[in-house]
């Protein structure tokens, strides 16, 4: 007669398996977070001091209101919006992020409202902003989809998004962007992580770059500006 696991064992077991895979992810995160630092420890803005060119000709034609900029690193889009009338909060992992795009700020006498925060961790009142922009945002797969959708709970109804980033095309070409597959996108993926949006334009396309040092030359990306239904029964 086999023996039978009792079931207070095997929640034991799942509770253990459950904290190893916390703190699996709480030490990718560091390690991420230490390597961030690092890059943006740099003398120089690595992705300069400009606006990325998508989120600057979708913002121009929007009125300005609150904008919420997830992992927006040294701050240029941030000061860009700012310097347009718009209030900014800006969150990244990164401290020395942080005082990069505090400082750009300053030299633009410009203020933004500038967090320390994870991904999946930010939080913030439902429906508080006029504009989420995912500029170059890669996320793994197993999290993408749900930091998406949780980000766009706080977008108003009426409220529009603007999305860049890499393809998995871009993986063979060395002019920016994430080296594991994993980290880049789909048409499909974006399409499925945002159905719940009304997509004004969206195309994957090849451009070129000029954004620092990271960011220069051809490039393959997805493109998305979208808006939130004034009345949604879906998210």
């Amino acid at each position: 007669m086999l023996n039978q696991v009792k079931p207070h064992y095997l929640c034991k077991v799942n509770r253990i398996f459950s904290d190893q895979l916390f703190i699996a992810d709480k030490q990718a995160f560091t390690l991420m977070k230490e390597q961030w630092n690092e890059r943006y420890a740099a003398d120089h803005y690595i992705y300069g001091i400009n606006p990325n060119e998508w989120f600057s000709e979708k913002i121009r034609h929007l009125k300005p209101g609150k904008l919420l900029l997830p992992a927006e690193g040294e701050g240029r889009n941030a000061v860009f919006a700012a310097k347009n009338g718009w209030n900014v909060t800006a969150f990244d992992q990164s401290e020395e992020g942080k005082k990069k795009a505090l400082k750009l700020a300053a030299g633009e006498n410009v203020d933004i409202n500038y967090l320390i925060a994870d991904l999946n961790d930010f939080d913030s009142k439902p429906s508080e902003f006029d504009l989420i922009a995912f500029i170059f945002v890669h996320m793994p797969e197993e999290i993408r989809q749900s930091v998406h959708r949780s980000l766009c709970q706080l977008l108003k109804p009426g409220g529009h998004l603007i999305l860049e980033a890499f393809t998995r095309e871009q993986i063979k070409n060395t002019t920016g962007g994430p080296k594991t597959l994993q980290l880049l996108y789909t048409k499909e993926f974006i399409e499925e992580d945002f159905n719940h949006l009304n997509f004004i334009e969206f195309e994957e396309t090849l451009t070129s770059l000029d954004e620092g040092p990271l960011h220069k030359g051809d490039a393959h990306v997805i493109r998305l500006f979208a808006q939130k239904p004034t009345t949604s029964n879906r998210l």
